[in-house]
């Protein structure tokens, strides 16, 4: 196959599905000898806002202490090969088409036809494996006890902030999913969990009690050192993934953290672009929690400013919930249709948009919004789904977009 035919292959799997449940990735890696080898230490990250950065935090200050890394994180924002990275470097297109080769031909022999995210997380153990990775960060896809990811035995849990996201597949409370998020613990293994909600934090307490895994509940934030990527709540990202890897007995210097935490890179997180003399923000908030963080990072780094708002989001998500915090921050809101199937029109946007902030307008595509955007004010926020901030770098930069579902 060629490395198109290979990826459109991968990607016509996601007809199967998610499938919450640990059989079918445990057989798949069983079977591909995908298992980390003795010694090899991992580091499993869940929860709702914050484990893309706590896992890039973690990976980049490995990587600074000499440690040869295997970072696996999900979705990608614009090309597949985001999702597989070692030692700072995406898997080659050579590499991708090798081992979705081989693995094609193992899917077609299996009752059960695995999913794009098992195939996905089986493709990048195997690499890891290959290019012989000491620690290994796993970025759960999505709530953690069913999530493939937990077919992979972890020796440190890590648990980020936990909010109300995924509910028609983790619960409707907060209880439910954080129940489900402490699924990645492990017995006698340690757990090192963010500053959560008492709710939250009583459920992790008692999850953790039960497998007999010392339990860390990092409550301070990071202070003392330069940090690369936006926000206060960066700050306690940054903690937890120290503790996590002090968890994991990696020895840490004073240099290698400096160095690490000051050169880590998490695109789409309240990142920033120069684009026709004018500043881009791009940031993947897409739940309540998450908005709330993105307008404090904002009136942290833009204090009384009122942006341009380039806003879409996917069905299943509290959009309501979302514009309630970021309308009132904008100075218009220019609503477009996101490349996804999932995508919600624009009439539904629009209808969730609260009553008092109805100064907004509906764009066929994203160039449109944009433009549109550019001509009202400036800088201009680009927010409300990573499928749109995957898009809009893409156009920014003329790559090719490769959307996902998963």
């Amino acid at each position: 196959m060629t490395y198109p035919e290979a990826i459109s292959w991968l990607f016509s799997t996601q007809m199967f599905g998610i499938k919450l449940g640990l059989d079918g990735p445990r057989e798949l890696l069983r079977r591909y000898l995908a298992y980390p080898a003795h010694g090899v230490r991992v580091i499993h990250v869940a929860g709702t806002n914050g484990k893309g950065s706590t896992c890039a935090f973690i990976d980049a200050v490995a990587r600074a202490s000499g440690l040869r890394t295997g970072l696996f994180t999900s979705p990608h924002l614009i090309d597949y090969r985001e999702r597989i990275v070692v030692a700072g470097a995406e898997i080659s297109e050579e590499d991708c088409v090798r081992h979705l080769t081989a693995l094609r031909d193992l899917c077609e022999s299996l009752e059960t036809h695995p999913t794009f995210f098992e195939i996905t997380l089986t493709l990048a153990m195997k690499y890891f494996a290959e290019k012989e990775c000491e620690l290994i960060v796993l970025e759960t896809g999505m709530g953690g006890r069913l999530d493939a990811t937990t077919a992979v035995p972890a020796d440190v849990a890590v648990i980020t902030p936990v909010g109300l996201d995924h509910m028609q597949w983790l619960g409707d409370t907060l209880e439910k999913i954080a129940l489900e998020k402490a699924g990645i613990i492990c017995p006698h293994k340690p757990v090192i969990s963010a500053a959560q909600h008492p709710d939250v934090e009583r459920v992790i307490a008692m999850q953790s009690n039960e497998m007999r895994a010392p339990l860390t509940v990092v409550k301070d934030s990071l202070t003392g050192y330069p940090l690369s990527l936006a926000g206060p709540h960066q700050q306690q990202n940054a903690a937890v993934a120290l503790a996590a890897l002090h968890a994991a007995a990696i020895e840490l210097r004073y240099e290698s953290v400096q160095y690490g935490l000051s050169h880590t890179y998490w695109p789409g997180r309240f990142e920033m672009i120069s684009h026709q003399g004018a500043t881009l923000v791009l940031d993947g908030a897409h739940n309540p929690h998450a908005a709330k963080v993105l307008v404090e990072t904002w009136n942290t780094m833009f204090p009384g400013i009122k942006p341009s708002l380039v806003f879409s989001a996917v069905s299943s998500k509290d959009v309501s919930g979302v514009l309630a915090l970021l309308a009132p921050l904008a100075e218009r809101i220019f609503f477009c249709p996101v490349n996804s199937p999932r995508s919600l029109c624009t009439e539904e946007l629009m209808s969730s948009t609260p009553d008092a902030n109805r100064s907004c307008e509906a764009h066929v595509d994203f160039a449109a919004a944009l433009d549109a955007a550019l001509k009202h004010a400036d800088p201009v926020l680009i927010a409300g789904s990573l499928y749109l901030v995957g898009q809009a770098k893409a156009h920014l930069s003329g790559a090719d977009f490769q959307s996902s579902t998963q």
